[in-house]
C-alpha cells in the first residue's frame, strides 16, 4: 500500500490515521493539539478520558503512542504521541540535549483503547 503525503488541515483528511503531537494528559491544548480535539468534539475527550493514567497525569508517557478513534473527524483514527521537549537555553547548548533525551526516552509503544 502506498504512502501519500497531503498538505492541507489535518483535521479535515479524510485518511485511516492522522498522528497529534499531544500532551502526555491527553486533554489537547494549543496548537494543532488542541484544533484536533474541537474538531473531533467532546466524544474525543471522553475517550482520552478513559485511557488509564500510567501517573498522575500522565495518559501517554514520552515516547510512546495511543490510539483513538477519529470521532468526528473524517480520519478513521487519532494516533497520539508524545515527545520530548527541549526548551531555551538547552535546545542550543552542546552536551546538554543528549543526558535529558536519554532521561525522558522510552522505548515506543502503541496501545489501543477498548
Amino acid at each position: 500500500m502506498p504512502i501519500e503525503l497531503v498538505m492541507g488541515d489535518i483535521t479535515q483528511q479524510d485518511v485511516d490515521a492522522i498522528v497529534n503531537a499531544a500532551h502526555e494528559a491527553l486533554m489537547g491544548g494549543g496548537g494543532v493539539d488542541g484544533a484536533i480535539h474541537r474538531r473531533a468534539g467532546y466524544s474525543l475527550h471522553t475517550e482520552c478520558i478513559s485511557i488509564p493514567e500510567v501517573e498522575k497525569g500522565v495518559r501517554c508517557p514520552v515516547g510512546q503512542a495511543r490510539i483513538t478513534t477519529g470521532c468526528a473527524l473524517k480520519a478513521k483514527y487519532i494516533i497520539h504521541t508524545v515527545a520530548p521537549r527541549y526548551v531555551g537555553w538547552a535546545s542550543r547548548t552542546p552536551g546538554v540535549l543528549k543526558p535529558i533525551y536519554e532521561e525522558n526516552a522510552r522505548k515506543p509503544t502503541v496501545s489501543t483503547v477498548g
